[in-house]
């Protein structure tokens, strides 16, 4: 398949799995808190409605962390197995896996170190009752940080030698 082709849909594989992992766990915490109330698409987004009303301010900052901890946790687990995901036979799927990767370590570190700010806060807003905003977003960049460093030094010699190997 033409290289081209195969970034874009690593791409568009990277969102879809972005959101089903994030906005999946929103969901999840949100039934078993008893305050889901419904699925609102926005744009190209998508957002967990809960009865706020319901809920304590634990319940809401742990609602809004649930998101950024569950994409993190895929992060490092395609980390950790990358030796795997590299031996995989399909190009695509590599490229699924590499941009899936990125996704999954970068997009909230970088959304609640620096553009929540511009963006109404989203889950800074929840993430704000457990601890200061300027502690979760410091604990944010510095995990940005570290994971900009895996995928330098980690994954993409590896997706490189295995994308070499494919020629």
């Amino acid at each position: 398949m033409n290289k081209k082709y195969r970034q874009y849909i690593g791409l568009a594989v990277a969102v879809l799995t972005y959101y089903v992992i994030h906005e999946g766990a929103h969901f999840v915490v949100a039934l078993a808190q008893g305050v889901f109330k419904q699925i609102n698409l926005i744009g190209l987004g998508v957002q967990i409605d809960v009865y706020a009303e319901q809920m304590s301010q634990t319940q809401m900052g742990i609602f809004c962390l649930a998101g950024a901890v569950a994409t993190l946790l895929v992060g490092w687990l395609m980390v950790a197995f990358v030796r795997q995901i590299c031996r995989i036979e399909s190009e695509v799927v590599r490229a699924a896996a590499w941009y899936s990767s990125i996704t999954m370590l970068m997009l909230d570190p970088i959304y609640l170190s620096i553009f929540y700010r511009w963006v109404g806060g989203g889950d800074m807003n929840g993430i704000a009752l457990l601890a200061p905003e300027g502690v979760v977003s410091a604990i944010a960049a510095t995990v940005g940080v570290v994971n900009a460093l895996l995928i330098w030094k980690v994954l993409y010699p590896a997706y490189k030698e295995s994308f070499a190997k494919s020629k």
